[in-house]
């Protein structure tokens, strides 16, 4: 789950990272009043769940209020396009108004998950402001890297050096050391998969901030933090993924015309990569789980539908906990219900296939019935207009 920058630095503040003043604007007369509070000279941040921001015209200093308020109703409403929103941009809903500070240098801190240690990784770099995929891809050797111990957490001797390594000066290495501890601490504490403070920056008087910030959490851990998913903001989510949500879907738009319904994730990314294969293109991940009932078959093929690039369907389903004629059932249920027209080509095995398969060609439907996965790729891929 994603919050926005606002709610990302709340939550850090409660840790002692140290952040600018101030306040979330829904409108541009609170945006005014805001800017009034902190002096006039602001910055007016669109708030949205996507990066650079700053390059699509969604981050401006204002030098007073006046200014600030000609600002906000300038980005408020607008649609911000960046490289991370795609073509299509998100609508800004609300700013984010903040004090200005008189900056000296520009660094990084971050924090992720490495997948190959199953450890999280604090990184930290000189080179802060700019994109860290460029720095990763261009000069690695300019991020430095420390483990984080699972058990014992990220240790005071480790924020040293990455302090010291980013080149902060003696008189703020006390208070970088403590903003590193403390962006540890809420990251493992909060559940994070992702806290990115970028730039986080070091002040002519020789103080830190977390000028931007981002958080994102792990959906699994939701259950522990009852007070995040109340961050939750479903209008910067795609509508499609946040109905499937309500159903217990894992559901993922992409950007294709063949949606794909499989049971596991790993099944689902081989169907994928199958598809590619075959020269299609999927319109989506979407794993039913091993325990869908008849029911949530119908929603799931719903929310496939309601993708309008959607030009065939490809379902992939080995049978155990759902079974093969459980599936088979929630197929014919959803095709007569909402009156499907595209073709579906279904590939199953496992627990009850010979009954599934009979259900299906009972149906009075035409269903494509596949011979494994390499078949069901082929016929789908037909089905929706050949390889691309």
């Amino acid at each position: 789950m994603k919050i926005h920058e606002y709610q990302a630095k709340e939550i850090l503040a409660k840790y002692n990272v140290p952040v600018p003043r101030g306040k979330v604007a829904y409108s541009v007369a609170e945006a005014e009043a805001i800017a009034k509070d902190l002096g006039g000279n602001v910055v007016v941040k669109a708030q949205i769940h996507a990066g650079g921001r700053g390059k699509g015209g969604g981050v401006k200093v204002a030098k007073d209020v006046a200014d600030a308020a000609i600002i906000a109703e300038r980005i408020l409403g607008m649609t911000l396009v960046t490289h991370q929103t795609g073509p299509e941009g998100r609508l800004v809903q609300r700013l984010l108004i903040e004090e200005t500070l008189p900056i000296d240098k520009e660094l990084y801190l971050g924090i992720v998950l490495d997948r190959g240690t199953g450890k999280l990784i604090f990184m930290a770099s000189a080179s802060g402001g700019m994109d860290i995929e460029e720095v990763a891809a261009h000069t690695p050797e300019a991020i430095l890297k420390e483990v984080i111990d699972p058990g014992i957490g990220l240790q005071a001797y480790q924020a040293r050096k990455l302090a010291f390594g980013i080149g902060i000066p003696s008189p703020a290495i006390n208070g970088a050391v403590q903003a590193i501890m403390a962006l540890s601490r809420a990251c493992l504490e909060m559940d994070a998969s992702i806290a990115e403070i970028n730039p986080f920056i070091l002040t002519k008087d020789n103080k830190v901030y977390a000028l931007d910030c981002k958080m994102t959490f792990d959906d699994n851990a939701m259950f522990r933090h009852k007070d995040l998913v109340e961050l939750r903001d479903i209008n910067e989510e795609d509508p499609l993924e946040v109905e499937a949500s309500k159903f217990g879907l894992n559901y993922i738009k992409l950007d294709g015309n063949i949606a794909c319904m499989v049971n596991g994730a790993g099944l689902a990314m081989a169907t994928m990569d199958i598809i590619k294969y075959s020269g299609g293109t999927p319109a989506n991940f979407l794993d039913v789980g091993g325990g869908a009932s008849a029911e949530q078959v119908k929603n799931a093929f719903r929310i496939l539908l309601g993708d309008p690039s959607v030009k065939a369907v490809l379902i992939n389903i080995f049978g155990g906990i759902l079974r093969c004629d459980t599936l088979a059932t929630g197929v014919v249920a959803a095709a007569r219900d909402l009156g499907i027209a595209i073709p579906i080509v279904v590939r199953m095995e496992g627990t009850n296939v010979e009954e599934g398969k009979q259900i299906l060609r009972d149906s009075g439907f035409n269903f494509a019935v596949a011979d494994g996965m390499k078949d069901a790729a082929e016929k789908v891929v037909a089905a929706a207009g050949g390889s691309n």
